[in-house]
């Protein structure tokens, strides 16, 4: 067993077939097909079973995953570590993040990592809830992820994490949505009758729209799970959108109103990874955020 063998095993895993794989691998896919066999034969036994026209795990495939995925990280790392000796000159950081999240703070964040190391690529997972990061980071897909979850992180007392900031919720809406007039913030009771735009269930957009809709007359008019689509969908007057503030520029610059909502319900952005080594682009991009927030605190007014 070596690791081009765990490589194509984990390819196959990921994109759900060996034609897939090969296509990803940039190798053909007899090649993928052998070295899938070699590895089957070194460890006597079957790692897939034919379903339909595609493969799912056996369950000696699905046991070997966890293995096979540390093992290939860990090489991945100790030549990443070695490049980096002169300095970080090259390699990749992959981060999962929630999609509000990334218009920010993961935006601003990636700025100042790219200033700082410009050789440095950096790639973007979509991850649509806090679990989907944790997938990420569990499958090797991303090595450090952007969540965001209310209240206590019990559920991810397994994951390293570093605080980024506390994200609260607006209202964004045209100018001729009917909303209360002034510029103070929205008690749920005061909202008319609204349709809605939201995120999908699970989310913490979704959770306060579904607050909405049973204190009031409001009724989700779109259900939307590509966020990109939130503020066109708004701006065509299709209904007035739930988002965390971090859309506040956007909606800002596209000329949208945006009213803070007065409830207690926020989420708590962190940047959090798996308890293991990591890479040296991973290791930098904390110590960018760390810097980050020490500075932050270091600007902010003394309490009086």
């Amino acid at each position: 067993m070596d690791v081009r063998q765990l490589r194509h095993f984990l390819a196959v895993v990921d994109h759900g077939s060996v034609h897939r794989a090969a296509e990803r691998l940039f190798v053909a896919q007899p090649s993928v097909t052998q070295t899938i066999r070699r590895l089957e034969a070194a460890l006597g036994t079957s790692l897939f079973l034919r379903q339909g026209r595609g493969l799912v795990l056996s369950p000696s495939g699905a046991a070997l995953v966890g293995p096979a995925r540390e093992v290939v990280r860990s090489l991945d790392v100790a030549r990443e570590t070695v490049m980096a000796v002169d300095g970080l000159r090259g390699g990749q950081l992959r981060i999962a993040s929630m999609p509000s999240q990334v218009v920010s703070p993961l935006t601003g964040l990636i700025a100042a990592y790219a200033e700082a190391y410009p050789q440095v690529q950096v790639a973007v997972v979509a991850a649509a809830r806090p679990d989907d990061v944790r997938d990420a980071l569990g499958r090797g897909v991303a090595e450090v992820g952007v969540l965001a979850a209310a209240g206590a992180h019990e559920a991810y007392a397994d994951l390293d994490r570093v605080p980024i900031e506390t994200q609260s919720f607006v209202l964004v809406a045209r100018d001729d949505a009917a909303l209360p007039e002034g510029e103070h913030p929205l008690a749920v009771e005061e909202l008319p009758a609204l349709r809605l735009v939201a995120g999908q269930p699970g989310t913490g957009m979704r959770r306060v729209a579904d607050a909405i809709v049973a204190a009031t007359d409001s009724r989700i008019a779109v259900e939307i799970e590509h966020r990109e689509g939130l503020l066109p969908l708004v701006m065509a007057g299709v209904g007035v959108a739930v988002v965390a503030d971090s859309w506040r520029p956007l909606a800002d610059t596209v000329g949208l109103r945006v009213r803070r909502l007065a409830i207690e319900d926020t989420l708590d952005v962190g940047l959090v990874w798996r308890r293991h080594r990591l890479s040296p682009a991973a290791a930098a991009f904390i110590d960018v955020i760390e810097k980050s927030r020490a500075e932050g605190r270091q600007g902010a007014p003394a309490n009086r």
